[in-house]
């Protein structure tokens, strides 16, 4: 069994028009939501073994506020350049790369790409992950190659605007 959670970045600021995409830091919101949903993983039990994140600022600082709160050590996160603005198949690509000894696995990225990997585990899960959004599966699988026949159960799918 394997255990696998997609964290879209919480909210990005787009105060400053000149800096590149993946330069933009998180906004006020963002810094406030990702400990909030850090406590919510948390409290859903889930301990990743390895943390994969973009490269892009908002992207990173959200995998480090989430993986510090999670008593992950921070020099443990990895960052994965090709997980910027990545489609399913490269974020699926990226995963299946990974060491099969981790069997609890978080991946930090950006839409459209977490989205449709989410639809793609938990087939019509959501139109949008929103910004902050985690879903989490257990994988019926010993290894990180996922295939459509792998049967997928669900374990959180929680935002930071969701009811509680």
């Amino acid at each position: 069994m394997k255990t696998l959670t997609l964290l879209r970045h919480a909210k990005s600021s787009w105060d400053s028009p000149a800096l590149a995409d993946n330069e933009r830091p998180l906004n006020k919101r963002g810094e406030r939501d990702a400990p909030v949903m850090a406590a919510r993983i948390q409290a859903a039990g889930i301990r990743p073994s390895l943390i994969i994140s973009s490269h892009a600022v908002r992207a990173w600082t959200t995998a480090k506020v989430v993986a510090n709160e999670l008593s992950y050590p921070l020099e443990f996160l990895q960052r994965e350049k090709d997980l910027y603005l990545a489609s399913r198949r490269r974020i699926l690509e990226i995963i299946s790369r990974q060491d099969e000894g981790f069997n609890n696995m978080m991946v930090v990225g950006h839409n459209p790409g977490l989205t449709d990997l989410a639809n793609y585990l938990v087939p019509d899960l959501t139109d949008n992950l929103p910004t902050c959004g985690v879903v989490s599966v257990s994988v019926d699988s010993e290894t990180w190659e996922l295939r459509n026949d792998a049967t997928c159960e669900l374990l959180l799918y929680d935002y930071p605007k969701k009811p509680q």
